[in-house]
């Protein structure tokens, strides 16, 4: 018997008050769809994913690509009708069906699979995911009957005053035996204040029908919290950024300040790292051992190797490696790969670039698009001139080089192996093994130039 999740995504979020999907907006850097997606894929129960789409579809399958199944809801004519445009996808009713909102991106993997457990074990046909909150308002209430089991879900405006005092809210995530689910849906009708297809309305026809009807309590109730407007954005990324953060305190890792720590979702920190205050890292970085992080650092889709310090200082899509020093103010980008024992100083950028073993790069540097080996250093104001305004070109630089101060190399060129470049020099040829390379202008001092010159009072005075 498959096990089916759907995902419902095709709302707009007019409450977002922006043009941007409701379930793309990212929290620590990630869409909130793609946190549902992922536990899903974690969990061992559910076999397809079924996401659907409405609203500026393109955005969301973008986003996902390939990875699951899309249905499309044309029309929003409520979540009832959004599930039921997935029939056609399911093709085994003896199956069952887990329904969620694709904007609840704090439900994790536990929930998922204790949920689909408890409904599996207890033989339910629907099983309905609740919980307490103490600010009940917007959610649709539980009603039970004289001996608890559940009768039906009103949605808030249906309600009356006495049954908006409920606590015991409908999380929106359900676990329904796919032949009760389509037989059932197909009964809904529109007759209500919204005339919507309302997906909670499969509750009282399934009692009536003579189904097995129950409920999974959800203690935790922060997980079932929708995000309907930025503020609530904001504040399913503070509880997301807690939990994360208090991980990785309890595994090892030192944060100062904690509360002003971004760490991403998919961020994997080893023991013994450091993280100061303001820093960021995100994306599938990969913090090894002994690292020192921060303060005021941000990075992003990056591997950091053991006992690197790096603090003010900006690396995205980047690879440093170990006893490397990186800032205060580099800018690491694009692929650049820093070799072990580096300095890469105050402002300087190295982009599509790799370094060997022992570089030295400490201070107002722009190394583009090179490869550079070891024992090499770079003296203040290196530039590496790439691009010609219509092409980038390649740097090459062998061991042990040395290039002074206000060095130009202008791509395609080569340096080769123990060679030095004399301060102030724009190269545009080759440089041979060993040698020195010289291209400036000669200084000339024209003598007693001041002597007959005015001075600027007298210039003045005229």
């Amino acid at each position: 018997m498959k096990k089916y999740a759907i995902v419902l995504a095709a709302g707009k979020g007019t409450r977002m008050k922006t043009e941007m999907p409701k379930c793309a907006y990212p929290l620590l850097k990630k869409p909130m769809i793609a946190y549902i997606v992922e536990n899903l894929k974690v969990s061992t129960l559910i076999d397809e994913i079924i996401v659907v789409v409405g609203h500026k579809k393109e955005v969301l399958k973008d986003i996902l690509n390939n990875s699951v199944t899309y249905a499309e809801q044309v029309e929003q004519l409520g979540t009832g009708h959004a599930v039921m445009v997935t029939e056609s996808l399911i093709n085994d009713l003896e199956g069952d069906v887990m329904i969620l909102p694709g904007d609840m991106p704090l439900v994790d993997n536990c929930l998922i699979e204790k949920a689909f457990k408890e409904h599996v074990e207890r033989r339910h046909d629907l099983t309905v995911v609740t919980t307490r909150v103490e600010d009940p308002h917007g959610y649709g209430r539980i009603l039970r009957d004289d001996q608890g089991y559940l009768d039906e879900i009103i949605e808030e405006r249906e309600s009356s005053a006495s049954q908006k005092l409920i606590d015991e809210i409908n999380t929106g995530v359900y676990i329904v035996k796919t032949k009760t689910l389509f037989e059932s849906l197909k009964k809904v009708t529109n007759n209500n204040q919204k005339n919507e297809y309302y997906l909670t309305d499969i509750i009282k026809i399934a009692k009536t029908d003579k189904h097995v009807i129950g409920t999974y309590t959800l203690k935790e109730s922060y997980k079932a919290m929708g995000v309907n407007d930025l503020y609530m954005l904001s504040v399913a990324e503070q509880i997301l950024q807690t939990n994360i953060n208090k991980q990785h305190m309890k595994n090892g890792v030192a944060m100062i300040n904690p509360e002003t720590i971004t760490i991403g979702h998919n961020v994997v920190i080893e023991e013994n790292v450091v993280i100061h205050p303001n820093t960021y890292i995100t994306g599938n970085s990969v913090i090894k051992k002994g690292a020192q992080i921060g303060p005021n650092t941000e990075i992003h889709e990056s591997f950091i190797g053991e006992r690197v310090v790096c603090k003010h200082s900006l690396v995205y899509n980047s690879t440093v490696h170990e006893d490397t020093t990186v800032g205060p103010f580099a800018h690491l980008r694009d692929g650049a790969n820093i070799g072990a024992k580096n300095r890469v100083g105050n402002f300087v950028e190295v982009k599509k670039s790799s370094t060997g073993k022992n570089t030295k790069m400490s201070h107002l540097a722009y190394i583009g698009d090179t490869t550079c080996g070891s024992n090499v250093n770079f003296g203040c104001g290196s530039v590496t001139v790439n691009y010609d305004g219509k092409n980038k070109y390649q740097t090459e630089i062998g061991d042990d080089v040395f290039i002074g101060c206000n060095v130009n190399l202008i791509a395609p060129i080569k340096v080769e192996d123990n060679s030095t470049i004399a301060a102030g020099s724009t190269l545009t040829t080759n440089v041979p093994k060993g040698a020195l390379a010289i291209a400036r202008a000669y200084q000339v001092n024209k003598e007693n130039y001041i002597k007959g010159k005015p001075k600027t009072d007298e210039k003045k005075n005229k």
